[in-house]
C-alpha cells in the first residue's frame, strides 16, 4: 500500500488483557523448555512475528515455522525461509492442515535448533530426556493445527477466528518431543499500522473492531498491483479501476450484490473478498517481501 493511501481506515488497538497476562506466561515457563518454536503465518511473516519476541524468550534457541505455506506466494515464501536462515535462525515452511513440510520439523530441532545442547545430553548419558519446546505465536496463526498434526489427534482446539487457546497445556507429540502451547498474543499497541492492517486481512484481528469495508478496499487495491490476474479471474472484473472503492462496488455489482435501486450492497462484497482471501480462493498471495541487507564487513 502507498504512503499516499487515500482510504481511511482508522487506527487499529488491540488491548486484550488476556494478551499481558499470556506475556508473564511465557516468561515464567521459560525455564522448564529447551527451545521456542514461533509460528508465523506465511502471507505476512513479518507483520505477524511479534516484537517483544525476542526480548521475552531472552537466551533460549529458537525456529520459525512458517505456516499457512499453502496459501502464500511459493517463491516468496521461499526467500522469506532463505532471509530468516541468512540470520542463523532454522526456518521452515509448512502447511499444517495437510501437513506438509511438518516432516521436517524434528530433524530441524534435533539437527539445528537443539544440536549443541543434544551433543552436550549425549555427552553426560542423558539420551533419553526428552526434548521440550515452547510453542508461541499471535492469534489466527494455527498453532493449534500444528500441534494436532505433530501429535496426530485433536488435542488442540481449532477455530477459523482468533484467540481460541486461552491457556497453556503440555502435548507429547512423542517419545523423545514434548510441546508446550501458548496462548495467541498479540503485542499490547500495534504502532505499526501497516502491519495492523496487514494482520486485519489474514482475520489475525477480530472485524468487528473493524471497518470492513475500508479494509477490503486496502485489500483491492494490493491484489490489483501486485496479484491482478488472480482477482480478475475470481471476480470476473472487466474494468480498469484502481481505486479501492471502485473495485469492491465492480465485485459487488459482478456478483449481484444488489440493493434496492440498483446500489451495491459494499458491506456484503467486503464480506465476500476478506472471506475469499482468507480462504485462499484468490490463490496464493503474499502480502509483504523480505529485504535482504548484506552484511557490513
Amino acid at each position: 500500500m502507498s504512503e499516499n493511501q487515500k482510504i481511511q481506515i482508522g487506527t487499529i488497538q488491540w488491548f486484550p488483557g488476556h494478551m499481558t497476562k499470556t506475556k508473564r506466561m511465557i516468561a515464567a515457563n521459560l525455564p522448564l523448555v529447551d527451545g521456542v518454536v514461533s509460528i508465523l503465518d506465511a502471507r505476512v511473516p513479518m507483520s505477524s512475528r511479534n516484537p517483544d519476541l525476542t526480548q521475552l524468550i531472552q537466551s533460549k534457541p529458537y525456529m520459525i515455522l512458517l505456516n499457512k505455506a499453502d496459501m502464500a506466494d511459493p517463491n516468496l515464501t521461499a526467500q522469506w525461509v532463505q532471509y530468516y536462515r541468512r540470520q542463523g535462525i532454522p526456518a521452515l515452511a509448512a502447511d499444517c492442515i495437510s501437513g506438509r513440510g511438518t516432516r521436517q520439523f524434528v530433524p530441524t530441532v534435533r539437527e539445528q535448533l537443539l544440536k549443541d545442547l543434544l551433543a552436550k545430553r549425549k555427552t553426560a548419558g542423558m539420551t533419553g530426556r526428552p526434548v521440550r519446546l515452547m510453542i508461541v505465536g499471535i492469534p489466527n496463526v494455527g498453532k493449534s493445527s500444528f500441534i494436532n498434526k505433530m501429535a496426530k489427534t485433536k488435542i488442540a482446539k481449532v477455530e477459523d477466528r482468533p484467540g481460541v487457546t486461552r491457556t497453556k497445556q503440555w502435548v507429547k507429540i512423542d517419545a523423545q518431543t514434548e510441546f508446550l502451547d501458548m496462548p495467541g498474543v498479540l503485542w499490547p499497541k500495534l504502532d505499526d499500522q501497516q502491519a495492523a492492517v496487514r494482520l486485519a486481512f489474514t482475520g489475525a484481528i477480530r472485524d468487528q473492531i473493524l471497518d470492513t469495508e475500508a479494509l477490503a478496499m486496502l485489500l483491492l487495491e494490493y491484489l490489483h498491483e501486485n496479484y491482478p490476474a488472480a482477482l480478475r479471474e475470481r471476480y470476473k472484473l472487466e474494468t480498469d479501476e484502481t481505486a479501492g472503492d471502485r473495485l469492491l462496488e465492480a465485485v459487488g455489482r459482478k456478483r449481484g450484490m444488489l440493493l434496492s435501486g440498483g446500489i451495491v450492497n459494499t458491506e456484503r462484497a467486503a464480506s465476500t473478498v476478506l472471506d475469499d482471501f482468507r480462504a485462499a480462493k484468490l490463490g496464493r498471495i503474499t502480502l509483504e517481501k523480505p529485504v535482504f541487507q548484506e552484511k557490513l564487513t
